[in-house]
C-alpha cells in the first residue's frame, strides 16, 4: 500500500488522515513535536477501522524517520491564524517549521510529493520548492479546492440546488485577494451569472474571500479543518489512483498567465507524477486585472520571504 506521512497533527493533520483512512489510500503516519499526541491520535484512528472495515496502518511518532519510503509529504504544520491576524502575519514563524519538515523529511523519502497546507499558503509552497531543490510539479499548493468548495456550499445555500450541480472555480493567491472565476462557474451548466442576480452573487463572492477569516472569528481558538483537510484528500487520491483530475491548486507558474517564478491557484491535472499540466482559461480583462491584483499580493509575500530566508 502507498504511504502518506502527514507533518502536523493537529485538528487539519489528523482530520487528514481521518478522511484518508476512511477512503482506504495508504498507510499514514502522523507526525508533531509534542509528544504523546499523534501516537494518541492515530492510536485512536487505528481502534476505529474496525467499524468501518478499512484495513490501513496508521502511527504517530515525534521523529520523522517513520516517515521513510512516503509517496507523499503532507504539511500541514505552523501555527493558525487568530483573530485579526493576516496570513501573512504567520509568515517568519512558519517558514522555519515547514523548511525544516521539508528538509527532515527528503532525507527518508528523496522522491516523495509535497503537499502544502500552512499559511501563507503560496509563499510555503514556494519555500518547501527553493529548500528542498525539488522539480515543480512535485510541490502544489492546497488552496484552490478549499476556496471551490467554500463557494459550492453557499452558491447550494443560497439556490437550494444540490451542491453535486454546482461548479465553481476560485484561482488567484490564497487571501483576501483570491479570484471567484463567476463567468465559468455554473449550475448544471447554466452560468452563475444568468442563475443569480449580480448583488446576491457578488455576496457569495465576498463571503468566500472571507471564508477563512469567518470560521477563525466564529471559533475564537483556531480556523478551518474539515474542508481543507478533504481537500487534501481529494488530492492525495488523485495522485494514488493516477486520476488525471483537474482542480484548482497552487502550482509553480513559469510563464503560465503571464506569471512567472511564484505558486499561484490555476487549474492543474493532477496524476502520479504530482502536476501533470497546468490549464490556461482564456481570461476576461476583468478577470486579468483580479489575477493580477492578486499575484502583486503573491510578490510581496514571497519578496518579504526571500529578505528573511536565503534561498
Amino acid at each position: 500500500m502507498a504511504k502518506v506521512s502527514i507533518i502536523g497533527a493537529g485538528m487539519t493533520g489528523a482530520t487528514t488522515a481521518h478522511w484518508l483512512a476512511e477512503r482506504e489510500l495508504a498507510d499514514i503516519v502522523l507526525i508533531d513535536v509534542l509528544e504523546g499526541m499523534p501516537q494518541g491520535k492515530a492510536l485512536d484512528l487505528l481502534e476505529a477501522m474496525p467499524v468501518i472495515g478499512k484495513d490501513v496502518g496508521i502511527v504517530g511518532s515525534n521523529d520523522y524517520a517513520a516517515t521513510q519510503g512516503s509517496d507523499i509529504i503532507v504539511i500541514t504544520a505552523g501555527l493558525p491564524r487568530k483573530p485579526g491576524m493576516s496570513r501573512d502575519d504567520l509568515l517568519s514563524a512558519n517558514a522555519e517549521i515547514v523548511g525544516k519538515a521539508t528538509i527532515e523529511t527528503l532525507r527518508y523519502s528523496p522522491e516523495a510529493i509535497y503537499i502544502v497546507l500552512t499559511n501563507p499558503l503560496d509563499t510555503m509552497a514556494y519555500l518547501t520548492m527553493k529548500i528542498g531543490k525539488l522539480p515543480p510539479q512535485r510541490v502544489i499548493g492546497q488552496a484552490g479546492i478549499l476556496d471551490s468548495t467554500r463557494m459550492r456550499a453557499f452558491v447550494a445555500l443560497e439556490t437550494g440546488v444540490s451542491v453535486e450541480n454546482i461548479a465553481c472555480y476560485v484561482l488567484g493567491g490564497h487571501g483576501d485577494e483570491m479570484v471567484p472565476l463567476t463567468r465559468h462557474s455554473n449550475i448544471a451548466g447554466i452560468p452563475l451569472r444568468e442563475y443569480l442576480s449580480a448583488e446576491k452573487l457578488e455576496a457569495i463572492v465576498n463571503r468566500t474571500r472571507k471564508g477563512g477569516g469567518e470560521i477563525v472569528n466564529l471559533l475564537k481558538t483556531g480556523s478551518a479543518f474539515y474542508a481543507p483537510s478533504v481537500a487534501i484528500a481529494q488530492m492525495v487520491e488523485a495522485i494514488l489512483k493516477d486520476k488525471h483530475l483537474v482542480v484548482p491548486c497552487a502550482a509553480y507558474l513559469q510563464g503560465e498567465y503571464g506569471l512567472k517564478e511564484m505558486f499561484f491557484g490555476v487549474p492543474v491535472q493532477l496524476g502520479r507524477q504530482g502536476i501533470e499540466r497546468i490549464v490556461e482559461y482564456k481570461l476576461d480583462s476583468d478577470e486579468k486585472a483580479a489575477f493580477e491584483k492578486s499575484a502583486a499580493s503573491v510578490e510581496d509575500s514571497i519578496n518579504a520571504l526571500n529578505k528573511l530566508v536565503k534561498l
